[in-house]
């Protein structure tokens, strides 16, 4: 992330600012973290797919071969203990990558508590309207909680919804509503490009970014 340097006129940062501007970095990494485990969740999940399509078709041949010689069926038991196994190593490998996001929500939930917290200071200080003056160049600090809190409600949303996902897709027997999960996994619908835009106007604001 490229560093820009705070206004000349703001001096060293130092309370309200400082931590409003350490946040804005938090969420850039938080962001950046999240993206890699959905991408290590997405391989995952195409795995786990493919591979109970696998079981699925070996089951299926399984009932037209019935009848065979006992030798087959044992093979057969064996190709299946195996498959199962190797599916219940990718469900847990997936329940890993949840459970990473599960803890950067809970990280952002902080951040977001905590400039609550500065706006309820600022609220005490000066009154219902806060600082007069901003504290970067043009966001009150109540824009910055604002921000914050649409970040997270997405983020917490597009949690549930992978939540969701790890608990059917390795139960759903129909080819069509896996391809849904896995679609949905991958394209995250709950973090929408408004909230990229919402990220780089608060990297922008704290000096993070070149204007």
């Amino acid at each position: 992330m490229s560093e820009a340097t705070t206004p000349g006129r703001k001096g060293n940062l130092a309370g309200s600012a400082r931590k409003l501007k350490d946040n804005a970095a938090d969420w850039h990494n938080f962001i950046q973290k999240w993206e890699r485990l959905n991408d290590d969740g997405s391989t995952i999940a195409t795995k786990i797919v493919n591979l109970g399509l696998s079981k699925k078709s070996s089951n299926e041949s399984n009932v037209v071969m019935e009848g065979d010689s006992s030798q087959t069926g044992s093979l057969s038991e064996i190709s299946l203990k195996q498959s199962n196994q190797e599916l219940e190593e990718e469900c847990n490998k997936l329940q890993d990558v949840v459970d990473k996001m599960a803890n950067i929500l809970s990280k952002m939930e902080k951040m977001v508590l905590a400039e609550r917290g500065i706006c309820a200071l600022e609220a005490f200080q000066y009154g219902e309207k806060g600082k007069p003056a901003p504290l970067f160049h043009t966001w009150s600090t109540q824009q910055f909680a604002e921000v914050s809190s649409k970040l997270y409600e997405s983020y917490k949303q597009e949690l549930a919804l992978k939540q969701t996902i790890l608990q059917e897709l390795a139960h759903t027997v129909n080819t069509d509503l896996t391809m849904v999960y896995l679609s949905s996994w991958q394209y995250q619908p709950y973090i929408e490009d408004s909230g990229k835009l919402l990220l780089e106007s608060l990297l922008l604001e704290t000096g993070h970014r070149s204007l």
